[in-house]
């Protein structure tokens, strides 16, 4: 296996592991569940299909541009690989302790009990509670942020990073999709327990993913301080 095809899995294998367990479809989907009701299939095929959309729109721009936008503003990618990595390693800590779902989303689901929904309006909320902030937060956003900011400055290697990168958030959103298009099944397999134990290991991960990312931006700010020391 030559070099480019090890920084494209390993740029494809990052994005997922670094979203999906803030996004955590599978811990959502009963959260889904009880804000939807009973769905015939094909409306929840179209509304899973919206969600899952609306989710990679998202999380592309994150990953593409958000970068340059912090650029704009003055922040260096160092400042960015830090403070992104103490974010996305707190994020997986406190899924990795918390004995409850995110306090956003248990308020948005208890919400949306008021009354029932109409399939129409169901298709008008698709972005707003279910593609933000139910599934893509600001966890997430902050996540793809710092993976954007690890691109590299060749042009090949950009380019093959840059493609694996997309093809990581296309998986992740796919995994959206299944997970809300078939809800109902995943939530009678996994059980409360299977969840509970996917959750832990997804959070762990997360963590050492964080430290990693940070301590990559310290290295960094680390070097410029001493070069500029030595000069």
């Amino acid at each position: 296996m030559n070099l480019a095809m090890i920084v494209f899995f390993k740029a494809f294998l990052v994005v997922p592991v670094a979203m999906l367990p803030l996004v955590n479809p599978i811990a959502i989907a009963p959260i889904y569940l009880s804000m939807t009701g009973p769905l015939d299939p094909v409306t929840a095929r179209r509304l899973a299909k919206r969600i899952a959309i609306n989710c990679f729109f998202m999380l592309m721009g994150a990953v593409f541009v958000g970068s340059y936008v912090l650029d704009f503003f003055g922040i260096s990618i160092s400042i960015v690989r830090v403070a992104g990595g103490i974010v996305v390693g707190m994020a997986g800590w406190k899924l990795l302790n918390d004995q409850s779902q995110d306090k956003l989303r248990s308020s948005v689901a208890a919400s949306s009990h008021a009354g029932q929904w109409t399939k129409e309006e169901l298709q008008r909320r698709s972005f707003y509670p279910f593609s933000f902030p139910l599934t893509v937060g600001p966890g997430t956003i902050a996540a793809s942020v710092t993976i954007g900011t690890q691109m590299p400055h060749k042009p090949i290697d950009w380019l093959v990073t840059s493609l694996a990168s997309a093809l990581g958030v296309l998986a992740t959103t796919l995994v959206i999709y299944f997970c809300y298009r078939f809800a109902h099944k995943m939530e009678r397999f996994l059980g409360d327990v299977g969840g509970i134990v996917l959750l832990r290991l997804s959070a762990f991960i997360l963590v050492c993913l964080g430290i990693a990312i940070s301590w990559a931006g310290i290295s960094e700010l680390i070097k410029d301080l001493v070069t500029e020391l030595v000069s």
